[in-house]
Parts: C-alpha cells; sequence; structure tokens
C-alpha cells in the first residue's frame, strides 16, 4: 500500500511540474546586441541547433527535443536608423517524426540612434507570435525584450532581461516570466571573438520557479568577423538544471543585402 501511495503522489508530482514547463526555445539561441539593420538593408539568418541530449519523453503534449534538429529562417528588414521588423519561419526534423513547421513570429524592434551618444547602446524588441501545440504547450506567445550592450576596448558586453507572457496555452494564467539572457566576449583578433553567453528561463515574476525547475543554459562561443555582410557564430551549450536541455550545438549564419544601389555615373 505504502509503495503504491507513493508512486501515486510521485506521478502527481510530476505531471505538476510537468504542466509548469514551458517547451525550450532552442530555434533561435542568440544574445541580442542593440543595433538594428540599416534602411533599405536586409539580414537573412539562419539559426541552426542540433540538441545532442535533450527531453526524449513527450512532457505535456510537447513533442521530444532530443537529437532535434531546428532550423530557423530569420529575415529583418531596417526601415530607419532606429527601426527594424524581423520575421520567423520555424521547423523542426527528428528522427521518426519528419520535418515539420512548427511557427511563425514577427518581431518590431526600436533603437537609440547611434548619433544621439548615448553610453551604452539600447534598443526594445517585442516578438509575438505562434507555434504548434505539439512543440510548445503555449501556442501564442509574447516576448518583450529590452536590450543593453556596450564595447570596452576589446570587450563586448550585452544583458536581455526579457519578460515573457503566454498568450493562449497552458501558462497563460502564469502572468509575466523573466528570461534573462547575457553574453560577455573578447576580440582575440580583427577576425575572432570568443565569449560566454547565458540563457535563462526563471518563471513567474515574483514567484520564480524553484531552481531545479528553471532553465539554465551557458554556451561558451565564437564569432567570426570576415566581414561586415556577413555575420558568423558557432556555440555548444550546457545545461545546468534538470528542466533544461543538457547539450545543444548551435550555429548562427547570416548575410546582409544592401538594397540603396546608386546610378552609376555616364
Amino acid at each position: 500500500m505504502v509503495p503504491r501511495l507513493a508512486s501515486i503522489l510521485a506521478m502527481a508530482a510530476l505531471l505538476a511540474c510537468a504542466a509548469k514547463l514551458h517547451a525550450q526555445d532552442n530555434y533561435e539561441i542568440q544574445v541580442y546586441s542593440a543595433d538594428t539593420v540599416e534602411p533599405r538593408s536586409t539580414m537573412v539568418e539562419f539559426h541552426t541547433n542540433f540538441t545532442v541530449q535533450g527531453e526524449k519523453n513527450v512532457v505535456d503534449g510537447v513533442r521530444p527535443t532530443n537529437h532535434a534538429w531546428h532550423e530557423t529562417i530569420e529575415i529583418t528588414q531596417g526601415w530607419t536608423d532606429w527601426f527594424e521588423t524581423g520575421f520567423y519561419i520555424f521547423t523542426s526534423a527528428r528522427p521518426g517524426d519528419g520535418w515539420d513547421w512548427v511557427g511563425d513570429h514577427i518581431r518590431p524592434r526600436f533603437r537609440i540612434p547611434e548619433k544621439w551618444h548615448w553610453p551604452v547602446g539600447l534598443s526594445l524588441s517585442n516578438e509575438i507570435g505562434y507555434q504548434r501545440r505539439v512543440f510548445s504547450a503555449d501556442t501564442w506567445t509574447w516576448e518583450m525584450r529590452p536590450i543593453i550592450d556596450k564595447k570596452i576596448g576589446p570587450w563586448y558586453l550585452s544583458f536581455n532581461p526579457t519578460i515573457d507572457k503566454s498568450l493562449h496555452g497552458a501558462n497563460v494564467g502564469q502572468g509575466f516570466e523573466f528570461s534573462p539572457n547575457a553574453k560577455v566576449s573578447y576580440d582575440f583578433s580583427k577576425v575572432i571573438s570568443g565569449g560566454l553567453e547565458y540563457y535563462g528561463a526563471l518563471g513567474p515574476i515574483g514567484s520564480f520557479d524553484p531552481v531545479a525547475e528553471q532553465q539554465q543554459q551557458f554556451f561558451p562561443s565564437i564569432d567570426l568577423n570576415v566581414s561586415p555582410d556577413w555575420e558568423l557564430n558557432f556555440g555548444v551549450g550546457v545545461g545546468v538544471t534538470r528542466s533544461t536541455d543538457h547539450l545543444i550545438v548551435k550555429a548562427i549564419i547570416g548575410r546582409r543585402f544592401n538594397w540603396n544601389w546608386k546610378k552609376k555615373s555616364p
């Protein structure tokens, strides 16, 4: 009787925990910089993330992440020196599941223009979108991401104190949740920068989840500054709590296109 009661209580605790967990946002793993895409320019980025060791079971109706490839296309258009709009297409491929469309997001972003000469870079991103229920417990979400960054000699610092809100789904009653991101990097040369990126999802503001139920990831990363037109970022991430995928490899490859063509003189 006692073992059976213990099993029932353990199962109840597991289900309660699962109901609070969010699907991990392993589609676009990036700490934002405060700058925006220049006017009349378009940035096209491919975010490729592979979960080497992740969730192996269906949790709250969400598919496992273990050995899943997440491929995201991000297209960002610059309109002014203080405003851009980004659009995302999320996809997922996993053995046995095939390659599926996950959802789409749109992201307008405003920034403080460089000509104002503020001591730090500052911008605000608002991202809203849909993701299919089999990939996320929340089908409609809203992300508000303030971005603060600073270049100090060879050092670069960025902090994204992100606030998330479920608009429809299992966590709609949780209110606003805190998901901070941060990055510290160092220029080893004009081409190579190395650093550490942090990604967290701590739970509802004012009532954080227990540490074991939070998502905490650290990514040693490298940036290759081969050209102003290219963005190249690679990293390997380690999850340090039981609610986080334990090992992820990520790559970002981006290309900037300038449409501000000038007519050649005759």
